[in-house]
């Protein structure tokens, strides 16, 4: 259902969407976020084995995405949803939930032809073809799935594609890396596993628990080369991504890390050092990851990084990465220093020692309260079942975090100021983030571990401005996906943002940057550096629109 009118296009160059007609403003709360997923109509609970969990493919599901599958402006709700041990291949199945205006939504995913019931996992969304319409990438244990969007009817063309990859895959990222104008894909493969066979139980401080990923085998991560014409070719080990061990897969991000007009990648590890592949032009891409800073944490080891968020932590245009980790350790804040080289400063930014009692998954750079500084979230809960953790003191559900960005460091926000969701523990794995409701604050959208969707909607109140891109250019990365957007006030003030869906937690958010505007913001202007690294630059942009901008032929 369109909900947001064009008002005016500039030159072919910009054109300003307004606020949803006809909704009245929510009232005022006491909270930054109400929950309101019980009047949202998405109910719906997912599955990934069974509780309590007895096998690790039991509890690493719960991504999801957002995605306007219709073209109507709006953003809808896809969750892949998983499988039983049992029946690894029959699960109850995906679904899709159109935005029928004012946080309501429809389950549409027999209308849209979906049917994915394997053991799916997460969600990469873009539209690879062009036609206007985003297309869904479903990662699963077994075969992962391609559905091309038709025109709002979704077919799979999976192995058409060439995209039949029966790995155990947790999370993918389209991204153009060759520079050619269309998206590719880089795909993160976690471990071999047989659930009929799976590996002998483990020690965790000193509870005896399911094995796994120590122990088992890696499988290599995919890289998959867009050849523009629907179907796409395996350039992993062409391209030098298949010249590192192969690693337990859970997050990928593909950004220019280093501002030099070439898309990199980042991928976290779960318990061995993550990977940066810096692109080097010509199709070839080297792993860097231990000389930059990020293969590993403060103490010098592996982390299990499982979530990814990218910000501009210093306000200095550069994309710095927070990742989410396991309990007993941090997450981690690694600032990036320029020329791809990045510091820990988990610590000086206050998020060390508050992340240690939690197993964090999904996480996201929003600003929750709309002054102009990207806040964090952090989404928790444990992998080991409550017969385990409780006895020692450990939860297994676990509250939701969210930081306030104060001056130099992070706060962490009470409910009394966040909501009443803050006093409310999950075992959540995933979370997309996009304004739903179209009023210029950012909701979220979470998946439980074998419980119930969530919709949470913002409550901030302040002025704001949202950014979408068209790239009439590149029909196939029409959205812009990997560009870099940066906001200029009347006081000559900076705030950066990127176009990149994937992260989070083998989820997929909203192509879009949004930005909260302090009262003194003054006049507003914009910048655009595309994927390849070409500039725009677009002068005098209306406060409290959504603004898009079509690239400069």
């Amino acid at each position: 259902m369109n909900r947001i009118r064009s008002l005016v296009a500039v030159a072919g160059v910009a054109v300003a969407t307004s606020m949803c007609d006809g909704e009245a403003t929510p009232p005022a709360t006491s909270g930054l976020f109400l929950d309101v997923s019980a009047s949202s109509g998405i109910a719906f609970s997912t599955t990934s084995g069974v509780t309590p969990s007895t096998q690790l493919l039991e509890v690493k599901s719960g991504g999801l995405a957002v995605i306007d599958y219709d073209a109507d402006g709006d953003d809808d709700v896809f969750v892949p949803n998983g499988a039983t041990l049992a029946s690894p291949n029959a699960g109850p199945g995906c679904r899709l939930f159109r935005n029928d205006g004012g946080m309501r939504f429809s389950d549409v995913t027999k209308d849209a032809g979906l049917s994915f019931d394997r053991f799916g996992m997460g969600a990469a969304v873009a539209d690879v073809d062009g036609n206007g319409f985003d297309d869904l990438y479903v990662t699963a244990f077994g075969k992962d799935a391609l559905w091309m969007n038709r025109g709002g009817r979704f077919e799979e063309t999976t192995e058409a594609a060439g995209l039949a990859d029966d790995a155990w895959s947790v999370a993918a990222s389209f991204g153009d890396l060759d520079g050619d104008g269309d998206l590719d894909l880089y795909v993160a493969n976690y471990v071999r596993f047989d659930p009929a066979q799976p590996p002998a139980k483990t020690y965790f401080l000193g509870a005896h628990v399911f094995g796994g990923p120590l122990g088992l085998e890696g499988v290599p991560d995919r890289v998959f080369e867009n050849r523009g014409d629907g179907t796409f070719r395996d350039v992993t080990k062409d391209w030098g991504f298949g010249d590192v061990p192969a690693s337990f897969g859970l997050g990928v991000v593909v950004l220019d890390f280093d501002g030099d007009g070439k898309q990199d990648v980042f991928v976290g590890n779960d318990s061995q050092p993550n990977f940066l592949f810096h692109n080097l032009g010509a199709r070839r891409f080297q792993e860097i990851g231990m000389s930059a800073g990020l293969a590993v944490g403060e103490e010098g080891a592996g982390q299990a990084t499982m979530g990814i968020a990218i910000g501009d932590v210093r306000g200095d245009g550069l994309p710095s990465i927070f990742t989410t980790n396991f309990m007993n350790d941090v997450n981690t804040l690694h600032v990036n220093d320029g020329g791809m080289q990045f510091e820990d400063r988990t610590k000086r930014y206050g998020l060390g020692l508050v992340s240690r009692p939690f197993l964090s998954w999904a996480t996201a750079f929003v600003d929750v309260d709309l002054d102009g500084a990207e806040d964090l979230v952090v989404f928790n809960g444990h992998t080991y079942p409550k017969e385990i953790t409780e006895p020692r003191g450990w939860n297994h559900d676990q509250l939701p975090l969210l930081f306030r960005r104060v001056g130099d460091r992070f706060e962490r926000i009470s409910s009394e100021i966040g909501g009443a969701w803050l006093d409310v523990a999950h075992c959540d794995r995933g979370a997309a983030f996009s304004d739903l409701d179209a009023d210029g604050d950012v909701d979220i959208v979470v998946s439980e571990l074998n419980g119930p969707i969530r919709v949470l909607r913002s409550e901030a109140r302040g002025r704001w401005c949202a950014v979408e891109l068209i790239d009439s250019r590149s029909p196939m990365n029409r959205r812009g996906i990997g560009s870099k957007v940066t906001l200029i006030d009347g006081a000559g003030v900076r705030r950066t943002r990127w176009i990149q869906p994937s992260g989070s937690y083998a989820s997929s958010s909203a192509p879009r940057a949004q930005f909260g505007l302090p009262a003194s913001s003054g006049s507003l202007a914009l910048e655009v550096v595309w994927p390849d690294g070409s500039k725009q630059s677009v002068g005098t942009v209306q406060p409290d629109a959504r603004v898009r901008i079509e690239r400069a032929r």
